[in-house]
């Protein structure tokens, strides 16, 4: 089967470069679900984002992993968004996509570099993990105890995933974990993955790695869910929710996310951006 035509942008750039490939597809109603994971085996990218247009209210969109279906994908949203744009022509665009029965607003804007996308995440979920310091997972990540910098928490967007603080850049550059390990113990503790970081003296910096392999991402080039769980836990630790993530430089993939926490009535929520690369390729058969 040929199957709809592929596009793939590069997600959450930085200073115009990198980002992550992300594979776009305007979805077809003939396909089937198996027909959606075999596209996403087939691109050069590790996730594909598949938008539904024909709904009146907002686009619908779901995202397929070589491993399977996704309930949320942070950069594939704003992929998704950027492309959407791209195909009507205006300058910017302010709306909503429909994603896991959640409807997210969205913010598109055509710049120099690509389109600056923006979305609210929603409401974030935060809770201590005593099993991950018990040693299994920390081990899985290639870390001891003393590589942890402050706790390691819980968050859960929707699917919940470690937030595993390092004590320095130096540690997270050099980490090398044990990828069969740490698929075994995420599944065995239901984490989507882990989101490792590092601070900058200031706080309103740092640099990330995500691991998840119980997925199929061996490590991300860029996590946008992730670090708007980040935004809410500092939030919720020190009271400052503004926090920009430099991630991919590992894969020589530079890319950077920004997010925003705030606390509302029905808990911490976060909001969401980067730059997505105006370039929009053909997917390479993987």
């Amino acid at each position: 089967m040929a199957g709809p035509p592929v596009a793939v942008v590069n997600a959450c750039t930085r200073d115009g470069r990198g980002g992550s490939p992300t594979a776009v597809v305007i979805d077809d109603a003939t396909l089937t679900d198996g027909d959606r994971h075999a596209i996403a085996r087939r691109t050069s990218a590790s996730h594909t984002a598949f938008i539904d247009t024909s709904a009146a209210d907002a686009p619908t969109v779901r995202f397929f992993t070589s491993a399977g279906e996704l309930t949320n994908c942070g950069h594939g949203t704003m992929a998704a968004q950027a492309v959407l744009l791209h195909r009507s022509g205006a300058p910017e665009h302010h709306g909503s996509l429909r994603i896991a029965g959640r409807v997210f607003a969205t913010t598109a804007i055509r710049r120099r570099d690509g389109v600056e996308v923006w979305f609210d995440q929603g409401a974030i979920a935060l809770a201590d993990d005593g099993d991950a310091t018990g040693g299994g997972i920390i081990a899985a990540l290639g870390l001891q105890r003393a590589d942890i910098a402050a706790d390691v928490r819980v968050a859960s967007p929707g699917r919940p995933r470690l937030l595993v603080p390092v004590r320095d850049h130096l540690t997270l550059l050099s980490m090398q974990p044990d990828f069969d390990r740490l698929a075994t113990e995420c599944r065995r503790l239901g984490y989507l993955g882990c989101f490792t970081y590092a601070l900058s003296p200031t706080a309103r910096t740092a640099a990330g790695r995500m691991f998840a392999p119980a997925i199929g991402v061996i490590e991300d080039i860029a996590n946008a869910n992730s670090v708007g769980c980040l935004a809410a836990h500092l939030l919720d630790t020190s009271g400052n929710g503004d926090i920009e993530v430099h991630q991919g430089d590992t894969l020589k993939r530079p890319s950077s996310i920004s997010a925003s926490a705030t606390r509302t009535g029905s808990g911490i929520v976060a909001r969401i951006g980067g730059v997505v690369g105006t370039s929009l390729r053909p997917a390479r058969p993987g």
